[in-house]
């Protein structure tokens, strides 16, 4: 059911609060006239004569309050990081959730805006279990230097990175998981200097963020990233003011609502007497911001080479690894430290048809069974859901299954959904590498060897043997898991670029692919190692059957490419940012994959 009442709020001081009522005047022009909305104007110091003008915009649908929050900034003044162009009121947006209890959900709007939908559709979009909901921030992918800041300092994704100027805010999520409590914490740890409490937020809610239509945050720089007539909400942002400049882009949306207010005389009056100056100031600030986050870049104790140091070296080690080769596009090399490749000896039973070979298979089974739930129980694997569980239970004959590789846990996730899926006529099998067959000692030795293990080897017989296994296998319906990109990168998000060999088993037995990918988000804990314990979601893709009308060789390479499209939609998907590699081409450009 709707909840009739939206609250929506805004932050202001004397000076923009005039803005704030053009924004209000076209947001309750466009509003559904059925639903109530109770406006917040968080202040901290407006004049009577103000706030006077301000309640002329109410109407009968529409009840607007001015809300101090003095109270609230008194606590973190003193630790606010401030630039000359910003003011604390940016800072205002934090305190929602907290101040005001009886809200589960709200919106709040940056001043600089023009409200041209209906305002009560955003609100009635389903957070679900995210923290907010907000458009990705154009300023990042499409200014290099700012792009590289928030990846190299702040630690998100350029894409992944939302302007906080237009939100819907899952209160009751904000005030269970205590955000503002962390924002205090964060203070204490960094001072973000480029965009400030946007930063501050981007950190706070990463993987909790639900990417929204740009509709509702239109950003005015470069263009606009929809079509006009879509645009929900134009923003202003930066220095790219109407009331500053008379050739601003869509402007005329902003004027058209100012004249409906008793403050179009002193916005007026603002934009006459812009001076040329100012713009040569505003120009000038814009310049010393890309300079700021150079100088950040550049800094050896900035954000994410602080946490890194009270991270686990070894994986942080990993890390660089895995930035570096895809910075050089290359994406089959492991990273870890592994012990060196051993050869495959001789009598490996690939089939498992020896008594010894089904008893060890059981005990080892058995053994990993009672390890899964013990990581389960402890919430050292968590596996928040898996999806698409009837494109596996579809598949009556054998079959080969693709899967991303990024830790050791991840044989366990597939485990886990084989049994989910509840296909026990179809016994479950791996490839792995040599190495791992026969370097590996211990605990994790004994699984590689007797968890239905099919190992690749070095050696010619012993390789043709392996793949006259493969093929009973299908034949009697098994399902064979490979890890198709042939590499482990780990907890690395994107798809890498996958080899031949798993399509080459599957056109060659005439069985249909089916591609899986596991999506994650940092959890709430943080694991031994110092980093984030990732959440786990299995996307089960639909099989992809071979053609009859073609080779073998072109089945194997038309499966492959669908297996990569199908993964490069889930990551999409489930991310809400194209597929992008931090690898350059031939021009210099950052690689995006199907934007």
């Amino acid at each position: 059911m709707k909840n009739k009442t939206i609250p929506i709020f805004y932050a202001c001081d004397e000076p923009f609060i005039k803005y704030a009522a053009v924004s209000l005047k076209s947001l309750l022009a466009n509003a559904d006239k059925t639903r109530f909305y109770k406006i917040h104007v968080l202040i901290t110091d407006v004049s009577d004569n103000t706030k006077e003008k301000f309640f002329a915009l109410g109407t009968p649908n529409a009840e607007i309050s001015f809300d101090d929050v003095s109270g609230y900034l008194g606590r973190l003044s003193a630790r606010l990081p401030l630039r000359d162009y910003y003011s604390k009121t940016t800072y205002f947006r934090l305190f929602i959730a907290d101040m005001f209890p009886h809200y589960d959900k709200a919106i709040y709007i940056d001043a600089d805006t023009v409200v041209t939908g209906d305002i009560s559709k955003l609100y009635d979009t389903d957070l679900k279990d995210n923290l907010v909901g907000a458009v990705s921030e154009r300023v990042m992918t499409e200014e290099k230097v700012f792009g590289d800041y928030v990846e190299k300092v702040v630690g998100i994704d350029r894409y992944a990175y939302f302007n906080a100027g237009v939100l819907l805010i899952n209160c009751k999520a904000f005030r269970q998981k205590n955000i503002l409590g962390g924002f205090s914490s964060l203070l204490n740890f960094y001072n973000f200097a480029v965009t400030q409490d946007e930063d501050y937020l981007n950190v706070l809610c990463k993987d909790k963020v639900k990417l929204l239509d740009p509709k509702w945050n239109a950003e005015i720089f470069n263009g606009i990233p929809v079509t006009e007539s879509d645009v929900a909400i134009f923003h202003y942002i930066m220095t790219s003011k109407p009331w500053h400049y008379p050739d601003c882009p869509f402007g005329g949306y902003f004027f058209k609502y100012a004249e409906l207010t008793e403050f179009y005389g002193e916005i007026k009056a603002v934009a006459d007497g812009y001076t040329d100056e100012q713009r040569i100031n505003d120009e000038q600030c814009g310049i010393n911001l890309k300079k700021l986050a150079e100088s950040e870049i550049a800094r050896g104790d900035g954000y994410l080479k602080k946490l890194r140091k009270h991270q686990d070296e070894g994986r942080v080690k990993v890390l660089e690894k895995i930035n570096a080769l895809e910075a050089d596009g290359v994406f089959d090399v492991d990273v870890e430290d592994d012990p060196p490749t051993k050869p495959l000896p001789d009598g490996v039973d690939f089939a498992y048809e020896k008594l010894s070979s089904k008893i060890k298979s059981k005990t080892a089974f058995a053994v990993a069974r009672w390890y899964l739930n013990s990581i389960l129980r402890t919430k050292k694997l968590i596996v928040r859901d898996i999806v698409g569980v009837e494109n596996l239970r579809s598949v009556n004959g054998g079959a080969i299954i693709t899967c991303n590789h990024f830790n050791a846990f991840d044989s366990f996730i597939m485990q886990m959904v084989y049994e989910k899926c509840d296909v026990k006529k179809h016994k479950f099998y791996r490839i792995i590498r040599e190495g791992n067959y026969t370097s590996f000692g211990g605990f994790y030795g004994f699984l590689m060897r007797n968890c239905n293990t099919l190992p690749l080897s070095s050696d010619y017989k012993n390789m043709r043997k392996m793949t006259e296994a493969v093929g009973k296998i299908l034949d009697d319906n098994g399902f064979i898991l490979v890890y198709a990109e042939q590499s482990m990168w780990w907890n690395y998000r994107k798809p890498k670029p996958l080899k031949k060999g798993a399509f080459s088993f599957a056109a060659a037995n005439n069985v249909p692919v089916i591609p899986c990918f596991i999506t994650m988000r940092d959890g709430d804990d943080i694991g031994a190692d110092g980093f984030p314990v990732q959440e786990y979601t299995v996307h089960i893709c639909k099989p992809i059957y071979p053609d009859p009308s073609l080779t073998r060789g072109e089945n194997a390479a038309r499966m492959k490419d669908l297996n990569e499209l199908y993964w490069k939609d889930c990551y999409q998907s489930a991310y809400g940012i194209p597929l992008r590699f931090n690898c350059e081409d031939k021009n210099g450009e950052l690689v995006i994959v199907g934007g």
